[in-house]
């Protein structure tokens, strides 16, 4: 009888690992300027990818008068859908939004103007957006910076940019809250993501620092997705200039994949408990020319190459 039952849960089991529908990983992203818009990148591992569509691009730029795509930051949201956020211009108040269901056909592109409001605004840039289960609401938030706002020299960057990351919040992309302040701790701050880490919000940032030169990652949590978030952390990058960080899990490890954009290719860092980072650089495998993006994990049938060859 004990014999019968463990071959029942060994079928059981069999039968529930088949039933698990495979998920692969995405890499959404821009090349050169982001005048071409919307490309993408898939890994059935994590760490060597491969261009989708011939790297050609899947969505053409069509707001502002720069019509640019930068930073493209794409989730799966509670209704089912990928929802898309991007840079649309260096010198826009607002950012583009765009959905899909099958990262093919996208809905009309759409400008959210979340800085419409305010006197002095120079950008809006790397748009991201993180789902609150919980409170069944997105947060898009972004770097922005205000003339006459946050003004301490030693804190700028080039031409005299002082970023910090704002927010508003959405449950259906049409009616937005007020935009708030996300995230100021007393330097230039750009390139956030955020994502749910057990029972917190882990925010990965650039310190972008020019004087004296950081520019590198750091890492804030909270309880909230809208904060407060905590002081961010020593840096976790290293002795190179990183941005545009985008967050995945591979097996046990949290990976960090960012632009070594100095240096024209891509780093990577691992860490099991967010504290202790390796340098898995030369582990990854990206395409030619990749600038940063965001990196989501989807149903492989989704990613079936032969549906993005035109």
């Amino acid at each position: 009888m004990k014999t019968i039952y463990s071959i029942l849960c060994m079928i059981f089991l069999f039968l529930f690992s088949c039933s698990e529908e495979k998920t692969v990983y995405l890499f959404s992203y821009f090349n050169n300027n982001g005048e071409d818009g919307l490309h993408l990148a898939y890994s059935n591992d994590g760490y060597h990818w491969e261009a989708l569509n011939n790297d050609q691009s899947l969505l053409k730029p069509e707001l502002s008068n720069d019509k640019l795509m930068r930073d493209p930051c794409i989730i799966q949201g509670g209704d089912g859908l990928y929802h898309l956020v991007w840079t649309i211009s260096w010198k826009e108040k607002g950012i583009g939004y765009a959905s899909s269901k099958d990262l093919i056909s996208w809905s009309e592109q759409k400008l959210i103007p979340v800085m419409a409001h305010e006197e002095g605004v120079r950008n809006c840039w790397a748009p991201e957006i993180t789902y609150d289960k919980v409170n069944k609401e997105y947060m898009i938030y972004w770097a922005t910076t205000i003339e006459g706002r946050f003004t301490d020299e030693s804190q700028q960057s080039e031409d005299a940019y002082n970023h910090r990351m704002y927010y508003v919040t959405t449950k259906d992309f049409e009616h937005f809250s007020e935009t708030k302040l996300l995230y100021d701790k007393g330097f230039n701050v750009i390139d956030a993501t955020i994502v749910p880490i057990e029972d917190r919000f882990v925010m990965f940032m650039k310190d972008e620092t020019l004087v004296p030169p950081q520019k590198n990652i750091r890492m804030a949590s909270s309880e909230k997705l809208t904060g407060p978030y905590s002081d961010a952390s020593e840096p976790i990058t290293g002795n190179y200039w990183a941005e545009g960080p985008t967050v995945t899990k591979i097996g046990e490890n949290w990976v960090v994949y960012f632009d070594k954009y100095r240096d024209g290719k891509f780093g990577a860092i691992s860490s099991s408990d967010l504290k202790n980072w390796e340098d898995i650089s030369d582990q990854i495998s990206l395409p030619v020319g990749i600038r940063h993006g965001s990196i989501l994990k989807v149903p492989a049938r989704i990613v079936k190459k032969e549906k993005f060859v035109k």
